[in-house]
């Protein structure tokens, strides 16, 4: 089920088609033995499917919108430098995920206008799920509409969060062991997954301490559109801000707070 009314109906079709794509060039490499893997300078794995991944969707866009500019994280940003429009992908976030063969990875398709990200789509083929959303048009999983939770104390809450080292490592972990232990469950989860279960009222609060642009854009309107709030760490509603907090607006305030503490 794909037929979403939204002003940006049409985008939000390229963008389904655009994740298609993706799938069709991840999942026959997802846990094939004969997968190269390279590292790059910051010494994160990135694979020959990251790369296809990425110039299909290229591709595709090129064809399609010629006129936009494209962010990705493997190629940089390709296009006009004076487009209103651009597309900001990861081919395949989570890659160590991908290498492991730990089905919890995606494809992340963003599609900005003017600084605002319009469509997002969030496809995780091994999980068998999709989600995605426009602006407002609300958000969506496999077709169905999605809210978060109602949850409005910290103590009811289940919390999901990155890599403890790189909390750690940002001279966070204090912070992060002093929500856990307030929280009713803490999960490390990670990646755009646990933010997806933000957008669906499974868990209240997601938290990461370093991420990236294309890790973001895409999850940040799934988010919002589920009726969640997304910023940093600082409170800036932005997506390339550095770091990352999905909650379900509630509690959003609270754990500000207790990452500036």
């Amino acid at each position: 089920m794909r037929r979403v009314s939204s002003p940006h109906a049409a985008d939000l079709a390229l963008a389904l088609e655009l994740a298609d794509i993706a799938d069709a060039v991840t999942v026959p490499r997802f846990r094939d033995a004969t997968l190269v893997v390279d590292r790059k300078l910051d010494r994160s794995e990135v694979t020959e499917a990251d790369r296809g991944t990425e110039a299909a969707i290229r591709r595709r866009l090129t064809q399609a919108r010629p006129d936009h500019a494209v962010l990705g994280e493997e190629e940089g940003l390709v296009g006009p430098d004076d487009s209103s429009w651009r597309w900001i992908i990861d081919p395949i976030d989570a890659t160590s995920n991908y290498v492991k063969g730990v089905p919890i990875w995606a494809t992340l398709i963003a599609l900005e206008h003017e600084g605002e990200v319009v469509v997002g789509v969030v496809s995780a083929p091994a999980l068998g799920r999709r989600w995605w959303a426009t602006r407002g048009g609300g958000a969506h999983a496999d077709g169905h509409p999605i809210a978060v939770s109602a949850i409005d104390t910290i103590e009811a809450s289940h919390l999901a969060y990155s890599d403890i080292g790189s909390f750690i490592h940002h001279g966070q972990g204090e912070a992060l062991i002093q929500l856990t232990t307030r929280c009713w469950r803490g999960r490390g989860f990670g990646d755009f997954w646990m933010h997806m279960l933000v957008a669906e009222g499974a868990c209240d609060v997601a938290v990461e301490p370093v991420v990236s642009l294309w890790d973001l854009a895409a999850v940040q309107i799934v988010v919002e559109e589920a009726g969640g709030r997304f910023t940093n760490l600082a409170g800036e509603r932005r997506a390339d801000g550095g770091s990352a907090l999905s909650s379900n607006g509630r509690l959003h305030d609270e754990v500000l707070a207790a990452f500036r503490a």
